[in-house]
């Protein structure tokens, strides 16, 4: 793709002005947008000829324009090699994990080494729980989210029972105070310190997916560790959409989804994080498979595993090639466009949305943004409590070509993604939204 080096150099500018409800103060803000160009890499589902209203990007990105041509390389390297494909493809199979080493650090803060794409994203939740998670008679709680994501909450249980455990007795569950929606940080700091020397694990959702919250991850971080307990992140909403610092945070293990933010594409593969005081510690407890094995003796086909000193020494089995190429396509586009522009964007683009929404007022419906209002503690999502007409008015968005998010009892998401939604998507859903509530 050739945006010109310009659109690297350049700075992305905050819009820190009064917001006005037109379509031609929208259309401005596009037109200053440094990043607009990018909204052409994308494949957009069309309505009537036209592109629908796409804010469902934390469920499921759109397609790269060029997710296919990445995906027919490597069809057409399996037709034209067959197994040989492995070593002599054009981007061979036997090391085509190791391409994301280098791209998914910078997007979560790690080192390479740190980082490698695997399975999908609960399954290695699992995995990492196989590592960190060995209770102990003094040592066997658990704090999480009350709420978590269903997959969360079956992976925790699960786990839980797997070492002959009752969760109702391990799992201490985080909620809001009475009345609120969000978590204050300040509530599970005092967790932590209440559970104290029985804390094993610390696993939270870096962004909450109902609500959009973004937990201080720092901060739990290290109050966690100071209680003797591993601290792990799911950031499924978090990869591609948050500024990270995995490494220089200190976390223990991280792991995550690529189809929402990253949009590679239906199930595509997972990534984790492993610090690499841990990545490099071969007598960690871990599952071990063939692609896990030090690389230099893997074809021994020898007894005795011997891991990678890296966060590949978690793998499994090889590379799933075919979902991997379509986040290689996206990758190229997050690298050119740069996570700090993306991340400008995306704070100025929710703001204008959240402006529109406030803005809007109903006898009818009434709304309620559950997002937290500052920007540090919200990335490219804002939930809405649409009390009384919620679930008719959700349909009613659908029907008028808005592709949003129902999330019971009564939430409407949506998530305006910086690589390819405009202010324009912005102020045509608040004008679908206006006029569907009269």
């Amino acid at each position: 793709m050739e945006l010109g080096c310009h659109l690297l150099k350049k700075r992305q500018k905050s819009y820190l002005m009064d917001f006005k409800w037109s379509k031609e103060f929208a259309q401005n803000l596009d037109n200053q947008d440094e990043l607009s160009a990018y909204r052409n890499e994308f494949l957009f589902p069309q309505h009537n000829g036209e592109n629908c209203v796409y804010f469902t990007g934390n469920s499921l990105g759109l397609q790269p324009k060029g997710a296919q041509a990445a995906l027919q390389q490597e069809l057409d390297d399996w037709a034209k090699y067959g197994v040989e494909g492995h070593f002599e493809a054009k981007n061979p199979w036997f090391a085509y994990h190791e391409m994301f080493a280098e791209p998914l650090s910078e997007i979560v803060g790690a080192l390479p080494t740190e980082v490698v794409a695997m399975n999908g994203l609960t399954t290695n939740l699992h995995l990492m729980m196989v590592s960190f998670y060995q209770p102990t008679t003094e040592r066997f709680k658990i704090i999480c989210e009350g709420k978590a994501f269903p997959s969360d909450q079956y992976a925790l249980e699960t786990q839980v029972r797997h070492h002959g455990l009752n969760p109702d007795e391990v799992l201490v569950e985080l909620e809001p105070r009475e009345g609120g929606h969000t978590i204050r940080t300040e509530d599970v700091l005092k967790t932590i310190e209440e559970v104290g020397s029985e804390l094993a694990l610390v696993m939270i959702g870096g962004v909450n997916y109902y609500t959009g919250q973004v937990f201080e991850m720092q901060k739990i971080t290290e109050a966690a560790q100071k209680q003797g307990a591993f601290v792990g992140w799911d950031l499924a909403h978090g990869a591609g959409n948050i500024p990270v610092q995995l490494h220089d945070w200190n976390v223990d293990f991280a792991a995550w989804c690529t189809y929402k933010y990253l949009n590679s594409g239906p199930g595509g593969v997972s990534g984790i994080f492993i610090h690499e005081r841990h990545a490099t510690n071969k007598d960690l407890v871990r599952f071990g498979g063939w692609w896990g094995q030090d690389k230099e003796t893997r074809f021994l086909m020898e007894k005795g595993f011997d891991p990678i000193p890296t966060a590949e020494g978690w793998q499994h089995s090889n590379a799933p090639i075919m979902l991997m190429a379509p986040l290689n396509a996206s990758l190229d586009l997050f690298e050119e466009a740069g996570m700090e522009a993306i991340g400008k964007k995306r704070d100025d683009m929710t703001a204008y949305l959240e402006f529109i929404i406030n803005d809007i007022k109903s006898e009818k419906v009434e709304f309620e943004l559950i997002t937290p209002t500052d920007k540090t503690k919200r990335g490219a999502q804002l939930s809405i409590a649409a009390k009384g007409q919620g679930k008719k008015l959700f349909d009613t968005l659908t029907e008028r070509n808005v592709i949003a998010d129902w999330r019971e009892p009564n939430v409407i998401r949506i998530a305006p993604a910086p690589l390819y939604n405009s202010y324009e998507d912005c102020w045509n859903f608040g004008q679908i939204l206006r006029e569907s509530i009269q």
